[in-house]
């Protein structure tokens, strides 16, 4: 393959080769997205025009549409197919070195999560029946903080009653097929503590479930299916309305406030890192940073001379 060829031609080939079959299929239709952008935004370009100047302007051309964030990943997805073009000689230096990243400033967003007044409300307001439901559903979700597709996933194994855990192993591809797909990271592969209510309610349910088949999932679920129940119950107890991602937010939360530490709220939500953990909930950090302030100063004003 020579230099001359078309960029996204060979960024195709490159997502063929390297990626298809390596990564999930999100992951992979992430990558088809970036080269419909490069198709859109730099269609005549070839792989020797790129330099510097050349790749600022075409990430400066995705920044005017899209969240400094999305731009990043977007550099982030075509940077690896450079640096493998560099490597192979087609390219004499790295063009992605030094560029700036821009964007647009990100939307408002929603309210994402309850606080304890309010989850207890939601929870009070639950239609709790004998068989399993997505209010079901709901109420573990807010007492694990799993993710919506490794609560999918779950089957009665997964569940062990005598130590009062949860095991995630595992997630449902419900943007797919169907069936059962790797965690998202090694680091989401964990056990949940349960508490005692939650580990008896769900013994009396899942009695008489086969043992290896997901307990929530019965044919094509949806995101928005779930969501629109759980909006149900937000808009009947007059809460702000949030989705179930948001529970997973509104759990994490109520640990942070009641004193537990980033490093255990990681390990609980199946984070890469702490890293991950400080950035999402960076503004109750914060928040929580000024409380101990306040608690120093009282500490230190009631040391007298």
């Amino acid at each position: 393959m020579e230099n001359t060829v078309l960029f996204n031609e060979y960024y195709r080939n490159w997502i063929d080769v390297y990626k298809q079959g390596a990564v999930r299929e999100i992951t992979l239709n992430k990558y088809h997205m970036t080269s419909l952008w490069v198709d859109r935004l730099a269609p005549d370009m070839k792989i020797c025009d790129l330099n510097r100047l050349t790749y600022q302007k075409l990430i400066n051309a995705y920044a005017e549409l899209h969240e400094r964030q999305t731009t990043m990943d977007f550099h982030h997805q075509l940077k690896g197919a450079i640096l493998d073009a560099v490597d192979e000689g087609y390219l004499d230096k790295d063009p992605t070195r030094k560029v700036i990243i821009k964007g647009r400033q990100p939307r408002p967003k929603k309210e994402k999560y309850l606080n304890q007044f309010q989850l207890q409300t939601l929870i009070t307001s639950l239609k709790l029946e004998s068989e399993i439901s997505w209010e079901w559903f709901i109420l573990l979700v807010a007492k694990t903080g799993m993710r919506f597709s490794e609560a999918l996933a779950l089957t009665p194994q997964d569940f062990d009653f005598r130590k009062q855990t949860l095991s995630v192993s595992k997630t449902w591809d419900y943007k797919g097929k169907g069936g059962f797909l790797p965690t998202k990271n090694k680091s989401s592969i964990r056990k949940i503590p349960l508490d005692w209510q939650v580990s008896i309610q769900f013994a009396q349910l899942l009695k008489d479930l086969p043992p290896d088949k997901p307990v929530f999932v019965r044919k094509k679920v949806y995101n928005s299916t779930v969501n629109h129940v759980l909006g149900r119950y937000c808009r009947k107890c007059e809460l702000p309305v949030i989705t179930i991602h948001g529970l997973r937010h509104t759990h994490a939360s109520l640990l942070l406030f009641a004193g537990v530490s980033i490093a255990s709220v990681a390990r609980r939500l199946g984070h890469s890192s702490m890293t991950t953990t400080q950035k999402t909930y960076l503004h109750i950090i914060q928040e929580l940073e000024n409380k101990d302030i306040d608690l120093i100063m009282r500490s230190l004003s009631s040391l007298n001379q």
